[in-house]
């Protein structure tokens, strides 16, 4: 059987909602190379019969089913192991693409092929109804990076600009992968960053694409504006830390690499001191004082927030100027705001944010 040029990798649970959307937006693309392989990860709805039949519609769609639910990690494992194509792609279930994505980066890596080809994103804001709110387009500055060097230092500006974390931005090299014997590890929030540094310590070359094909819908039902993650600080702590010892391995540990690593370290900071006046934290007072005091103490904290700077954002300016200062009161009041306009005004909170 030959080799697709592209596998689509999409991890499906509970989406009988948006599922059949996403897979149309495949099935549209005007160049037809490809698998899309469907690994439906022990669903409690309908999700998994509804897979079946869109399989059903086109060769082209292969159905694997978990018995139980593995998570998303896991799925995405699953489909690598499947995968025949030359490059891989995972796409989110209730998301939708435009349907030149995958010619236009066809055409890319058949003019210079890269390790990695990153392109841009529609952030697509849902009130909780379910109507539209608003969008916020995101992408690269369009380069082909041609060695090590220059892969690498676009590394924090994509980072910067939230295009780094992600994996559906990105279509990987299979046999890289599998060479690498690279994988998802199971952890939440942050399997996608952690895979693509992990993927992208040793590549050199990269293809950065000036096109937004990919709708990313943020939904305010169940979103992390709705949820919460008892363990969100050490999770993006250790997201920052792996960032930063990518730059120490690179040699780039400098003092433009820390300001950019320390005004992202203040904005997850501040986050954690805003989801810890949420009565689901459990925290009284003196627990949200210990909290910073901890922060205050960390070797990472010191390394990085004395260097960062707030360029565009004026309330992470102040924020990191409390930081600074290493100012308990200052700071416990600083996310107390901050979550007060959160519960409030959740859509207003979503669009502060989205500004970088």
């Amino acid at each position: 059987m030959d080799r697709p040029f592209f596998t689509v990798v999409m991890p499906a649970y509970g989406v009988e909602k948006y599922l059949k959307k996403a897979v149309d937006s495949i099935r549209s693309q005007t160049f037809g190379d490809w698998e899309l392989i469907i690994v439906e990860d022990g669903s409690p709805d309908r999700t998994g019969e509804l897979a079946d039949r869109l399989a059903g519609k086109d060769s082209r769609i292969r159905v694997v089913h978990h018995e139980k639910n593995k998570g998303l990690s896991e799925a995405r494992n699953t489909g690598i192991r499947q995968a025949r194509g030359k490059y891989i792609w995972f796409m989110d279930p209730d998301d939708s693409v435009e349907e030149s994505l995958l010619q236009e980066v066809q055409g890319a890596l058949e003019e210079s092929p890269a390790r990695l080809t990153v392109f841009g994103h529609v952030e697509e804001y849902y009130e909780k109804d379910g109507s539209f709110s608003y969008a916020h387009p995101v992408k690269p500055r369009r380069r082909l990076c041609r060695n090590q060097g220059e892969v690498r230092k676009e590394i924090l500006p994509l980072e910067q600009e939230t295009l780094y974390g992600y994996a559906w931005n990105k279509i990987y090299d299979l046999d890289y992968i599998r060479e690498k014997k690279l994988s998802y590890e199971t952890v939440r929030l942050i399997e996608d960053i952690v895979f693509n540094i992990q993927y992208c310590m040793d590549i050199d070359t990269m293809n950065l694409l000036d096109i937004t094909p990919y709708h990313y819908a943020k939904r305010m039902e169940g979103s992390l504006t709705t949820k919460f993650v008892p363990d969100y600080y050490p999770l993006h702590r250790r997201r920052i830390a792996m960032l930063y010892e990518q730059q120490k391995y690179w040699g780039l540990d400098n003092r433009e690499s820390c300001s950019v690593l320390g005004s992202l370290y203040g904005r997850y900071i501040l986050s954690a001191l805003e989801r810890n006046c949420d009565k689901r934290a459990e925290m009284n007072h003196g627990d949200r004082k210990k909290f910073c005091r901890e922060i205050f103490a960390d070797p990472l904290f010191k390394r990085l927030i004395p260097a960062a700077e707030a360029r565009d954002s004026r309330a992470l300016k102040l924020a990191l100027t409390c930081m600074k200062a290493k100012s308990v009161f200052l700071c416990l009041a600083f996310g107390r705001a901050v979550h007060l306009v959160r519960g409030s005004l959740p859509m207003l909170y979503s669009k502060v944010k989205s500004q970088r």
